[in-house]
């Protein structure tokens, strides 16, 4: 299989953003007057680190009073100040530059409206054809709606896609697509299960 398009999840995967998603999350608690998440309560962890903020919310403020006045906490948070604690992952950028041209480019993720500022910041725009997070549909991942939007864009189906993420939501999303899943250093089902960005090369025919 010629693949036309791989498309990325970015928590965990184009970035290491577990510190800038805790940080948040820790803000929104404190705003809530809640007592703080505690870091090394790993289901907690994986919640926040997976799926969309809405959702995550709900998880942790299941009153609809509270969850409203949560949301609307999370939205006066200025996320370019956690930006700094992101860090991108090893050879991300270099494996982009060699995919440019050859293959079409996306981003698939949970993030609702941080993404474009979190690109900008690390000068990763220009890469990437569409972007599609949780704010621009009714079902975030893991329904495969953002994936099928994904190809829609570019006009392909989804074998000719590779969907690389880290997370069961990620998995169970590119499963209901149709689209092969690649898992970057997870232990999940998956067509190829990579360590490095690099790998993905070998994975698209030139």
């Amino acid at each position: 299989m010629r693949y036309k398009a791989v498309i990325y999840d970015c928590d965990g995967v184009m970035f290491d953003s577990f510190e800038a998603n805790l940080a948040f999350y820790q803000q929104i608690m404190a705003m809530m007057g809640r007592a703080p998440l505690d870091r090394s309560d790993e289901e907690q962890m994986r919640i926040l680190h997976t799926y969309a903020n809405r959702e995550v919310l709900a998880h942790f403020f299941p009153d609809g009073r509270d969850w409203e006045e949560a949301v609307r906490c999370a939205g006066s948070i200025d996320y370019r100040d956690l930006i700094p604690l992101m860090v991108m992952e090893r050879g991300f950028r270099e494996t982009l530059d060699a995919l440019r041209g050859r293959v079409e480019l996306a981003v698939c993720t949970n993030r609702s409206t941080s993404m474009d500022t979190v690109l900008a910041s690390y000068d990763l725009t220009p890469y990437f054809g569409f972007v599609m997070t949780a704010a621009k549909v009714a079902n975030p991942k893991p329904h495969p709606e953002p994936l099928l939007r994904v190809l829609e864009h570019f006009g392909i189906e989804p074998p000719e896609a590779l969907f690389v993420g880290d997370s069961a939501v990620d998995r169970m999303a590119a499963e209901a697509a149709g689209v092969p899943f690649v898992a970057y250093k997870a232990d999940l089902p998956a067509l190829a299960c990579i360590d490095h960005h690099g790998e993905v090369l070998g994975l698209v025919q030139p």
